[in-house]
C-alpha cells in the first residue's frame, strides 16, 4: 500500500509517501516541502498548495491520503492556516476518490512509537534514513504516512465490525 502523508501549513506543508504493509517497516518513496510565502494572499497560497499536492498525487499514486487532525492551539491564525491547508489535502485526495484518514499528533506518535513521545529520529530508523528528515513538516509527513499504514488496517476492521454489530441487531 502506497500512502501519502500531508503535514498541512500555509508556510510550509509537509509530503511524504511511503510504500509497505502494516507490521513490517515501510519504504520510503519521497518527501518534500511545499512552501508559500507568508505575505501572499491566503487563497493564493491555498491555490499554489493545491497545485503542489496534485503533483504529488499524480506523480506519486498513492492508495490512501493521511493528513493530521487539528486540534486546538492558542494561535488561532496558525490552527486557522493549519485547517485551511489540511483541507486543501482532503480535497484533492477526495476529488480522486481516494481514502482519507486523520490522525491526531498523539495517535501519530503512538503508532509510531509505542508510547505518546515520538522523536523524529524513530521516522528516520523505521524508514532506514541516514539522518533525520528535516525539516521537522517532513518527518511529521512521514510519520502520519506510517501511522495511517499501520493503524488503518486495524481501524478499517473495527469499522467493519461494528457495522456487522448494528446490522445484527437490526
Amino acid at each position: 500500500m502506497r500512502v501519502l502523508g500531508v503535514d498541512p501549513g500555509l508556510t510550509r506543508c509537509g509530503l511524504g509517501v511511503i510504500d509497505g504493509v502494516p507490521g513490517r517497516a515501510p519504504v520510503l518513496v519521497a518527501a518534500d516541502v511545499l512552501r508559500t510565502p507568508a505575505g501572499d494572499d491566503v487563497a493564493d497560497r491555498l491555490l499554489a498548495l493545491e497545485a503542489g499536492i496534485e503533483e504529488w498525487l499524480t506523480a506519486h499514486q498513492p492508495d490512501a491520503v493521511a493528513v493530521e487532525r487539528v486540534f486546538s492551539q492558542h494561535n488561532v491564525r496558525t490552527v486557522m492556516g493549519t485547517a485551511q491547508a489540511g483541507a486543501v489535502a482532503i480535497v484533492c485526495a477526495a476529488r480522486r476518490g481516494l481514502p482519507v484518514g486523520l490522525h491526531t499528533p498523539s495517535e501519530v506518535k503512538a503508532a509510531v512509537t509505542g508510547s505518546g513521545r515520538a522523536g523524529k529520529d524513530q521516522v528516520m530508523r523505521l524508514l532506514r534514513m541516514d539522518g533525520p528528515p528535516r525539516p521537522a513538516d517532513t518527518a511529521d509527513a512521514l510519520a502520519l504516512a506510517i501511522c495511517h499504514l499501520w493503524r488503518g488496517a486495524m481501524q478499517r476492521k473495527l469499522a467493519a465490525a461494528a457495522a456487522a454489530a448494528a446490522g445484527g441487531r437490526a
